[in-house]
């Protein structure tokens, strides 16, 4: 039977994956991006990196990023308020449907279909829903933005102690730890070795 063709991510080109060797990696014969990596079948390293993103990330929606005090009064927000304030602002709907939809909605829906998949799997399971999850985490990765919102969030912090007395949050500690997880959650990620067990359900 011949073997299925691949098709590279960043220019499309059709091709045969080649069979791999240890340490190495598959790279596209036109532009040289990267097609995938020998596959792993041990599921419980993304598997722990998924689940511990999934409770930073909890902890991050849950508890303030950072508090204000100024004048004697005490202001604090949630990644979740900061983005209904936001869209609260007449000017201000796209931002803050943006900011909602890139470091809260997306990174959720991330983390969600990974561990549906990984915790299936991992339980002796094909997901039902199996190419459907992993078609949404091909649609929304580009869309997670959880480190450029943290990037600006510390610019606008260091900017606010000139006025105000600034208390970074426990959300903000905790976003530090949940953008590394969220990175190791999806380095570890094998799609391509969860994909091929689809054919295992016919």
């Amino acid at each position: 039977m011949d073997q299925a063709l691949i098709a590279c991510h960043e220019c499309d080109l059709l091709q045969r994956p080649p069979p791999l060797g240890a340490d190495t990696v598959a790279r596209c014969r036109r532009c040289l991006s990267l097609l995938y990596r020998p596959t792993d079948e041990n599921i419980d390293r993304p598997l722990a990196f998924t689940l511990s993103a999934a409770i930073l990330f909890v902890i991050a929606n849950i508890f303030p990023i950072v508090g204000l005090e100024l004048q004697g009064q005490n202001t604090t927000a949630t990644l979740i308020g900061t983005a209904q304030a936001l869209y609260q602002q007449q000017d201000m709907k796209l931002l803050g449907a943006l900011v909602f939809f890139t470091t809260v909605l997306v990174p959720g829906l991330q983390l969600t279909a990974m561990s549906y998949l990984l915790i299936s799997l991992r339980i002796g399971h094909i997901p039902r829903m199996l190419a459907l999850a992993l078609r949404v985490l091909q649609a929304v990765r580009p869309w997670g933005m959880v480190e450029v919102f943290i990037l600006g969030l510390l610019i606008s912090i260091v900017k606010l102690r000139g006025v105000a007395t600034v208390v970074p949050g426990i959300a903000l500690w905790t976003f530090g730890g949940l953008l590394m997880m969220i990175a190791a959650a999806i380095a570890s990620f094998d799609a391509r070795a969860i994909w091929s067990k689809q054919d295992l359900r016919r």
